[in-house]
């Protein structure tokens, strides 16, 4: 069940980086085509003003799941140059309090989300660009706050069982055999 929440929050994060990449695209191409009079006439009445609009959308679920995914892989930010310096069991203790402190903090950061896009839902604000519902922007703050929290979650149980935590190393590159020099 895990891998397939895994799955699926890599997918979103793909699927929303890679529609924000086409629309762009589209948006630069038709700007420009607007320039070349042979094309002129063919690209003037297809409008993109919405463009920018909906990728400022995408970016920011992108954000909000992106650091649930930070999280679940060791990517996130964290200052741990004074956790680490600390003696065993104080290390334990205060990563352990710093991941609950983070799953703690985006639970109410979820909750606060889930009560705004409520309220919001009730009234009939809507986008400027893509006259859409502005709950539906505002969905992203409660799941991937409340996904961020079970991320927090997940790796504080994984800590208290284990006593590591996931770790990128940034000398790695995916596909490349062990002990291979990159070009």
């Amino acid at each position: 069940m895990l891998k397939l929440l895994d799955h699926l929050e890599e997918g979103l994060i793909t699927v929303l980086m890679a529609a924000a990449t086409l629309i762009i695209f589209v948006a630069v191409v038709h700007r420009y085509t607007l320039g070349i009079p042979v094309l002129h006439p063919y690209v003037v009445d297809f409008s993109t003003s919405w463009a920018q609009e909906v990728c400022i959308y995408l970016f920011i679920w992108m954000a909000k799941f992106g650091a649930a995914y930070g999280v679940r892989t060791g990517v996130h930010v964290g200052v741990d140059v004074l956790v680490n310096r600390l003696q065993e069991p104080w290390r334990h203790r205060m990563i352990l309090f710093g991941l609950w402190s983070g799953a703690m903090f985006t639970a109410i950061i979820g909750t606060l989300g889930a009560h705004f896009v409520w309220v919001i839902s009730r009234t009939d604000q809507i986008s400027s660009d893509m006259e859409m519902p502005m709950w539906l922007v505002y969905l992203c703050i409660p799941l991937g706050s409340y996904l961020m929290c079970f991320r927090f979650l997940q790796v504080a149980r994984k800590f208290q069982l284990t006593n590591t935590l996931p770790h990128v190393d940034p000398l790695h590159v995916a596909g490349m055999p062990e002990g291979a020099v990159p070009p």
